[in-house]
């Protein structure tokens, strides 16, 4: 099966990684901006009656978001016959109701954007909360990706005698899924989050396991406040400063350093480029884009008019 990816600015790794793997081209797309901050967009691949696949992890969405429809329209322009997006990280999904009069549910917003110039979208461990799956609001095919089994691995191949401890009930997924692949004892904190970086944490006892090596999991690292109150909580205990490992990380300003002085050592997926990737998502993704365009194509092919 053949398809051509084609990577937004700061994409191009994680594209590279895929193709390899999967044993797709690499487009070529021409990006840039004017003296007044519009964009330019140029393709200089053939496309026509080609799969495409965009790369574009939508970490900070609001600063490549028009690019990335620009170049979603300029290939349906250009005669491709399926567009898939790949998104490891994928943005807009905290605001999943209007918690006060007046407010944008951005999320839904977001999706019909979108829906309106994909067939497909791939991503990795959305913030499903209140939805129970991206069809609620996405209306075009859509795959979430699980990374917890490779953050199992990594832990496996690089931690001797680990304990998995999730800093809140949300993180739960992660750390019980991780600890059950690698047969790993786990426990998860109660977190009162009282505004964006204004969080308590209430650890339980973890002096049963002081032997392992503590280890912090969580699907998101962005303030770091509450990965930082759950390490301080650890080494109160006795126990040396814990791995952070996360699935995205965003990393807000300070964050990394927040983490650092405490003396936790940080390892993240590459779903956002960071010198803390350790955990490669290409062949995951890789396999998924394969899935996904079967499907695409058989639908366009119902679709099209005998």
């Amino acid at each position: 099966m053949t398809m051509t990816l084609f990577p937004m600015p700061r994409n191009e790794r994680l594209a590279g990684t895929i193709a390899d793997r999967a044993g797709f081209s690499v487009g070529k797309l021409e990006l840039r901006r004017f003296p007044d901050g519009e964009s330019y967009v140029r393709l200089h691949s053939l496309v026509a009656g080609c799969a495409v696949a965009v790369v574009c992890t939508l970490a900070r969405a609001d600063e490549q978001f028009l690019q990335l429809l620009f170049t979603a329209r300029l290939l349906r322009e250009n005669g491709a016959r399926s567009i898939q997006l790949v998104a490891p990280y994928l943005a807009y999904m905290r605001q999943d109701r209007r918690f006060q009069d007046g407010e944008a549910l951005t999320s839904r917003q977001f999706a019909q954007l979108i829906s309106c110039e994909f067939d497909g979208l791939i991503t990795v461990d959305p913030h499903l909360h209140r939805y129970r799956a991206l069809q609620e609001i996405y209306s075009i095919e859509t795959e979430s990706l699980a990374a917890s089994p490779l953050l199992a691995e990594w832990v496996r191949d690089n931690v001797e005698r680990p304990l998995i401890i999730g800093p809140d009930s949300e993180s739960e997924q992660w750390a019980g899924a991780i600890a059950t692949h690698i047969g790993a004892p786990h426990a998860v904190f109660t977190k009162l989050r009282r505004g964006d970086r204004d969080v308590l944490i209430a650890a339980s006892d973890l002096t049963v396991w002081r032997e392992r090596t503590p280890i912090l999991v969580d699907d998101v690292i962005s303030s770091g406040q509450t990965l930082a109150h759950a390490a301080r909580e650890i080494t109160a205990q006795g126990f040396p400063a814990p791995i952070c490992l996360a699935v995205h990380g965003l990393f807000a300003p300070g964050a990394e350093e927040l983490l650092k002085a405490i003396g936790c050592r940080i390892v993240t997926t590459d779903s956002i480029a960071h010198p803390s990737n350790a955990v490669a998502l290409g062949p995951l993704l890789g396999q998924a884009l394969v899935r996904q365009l079967t499907v695409v194509d058989a639908k366009r092919l119902r679709r099209t008019p005998k």
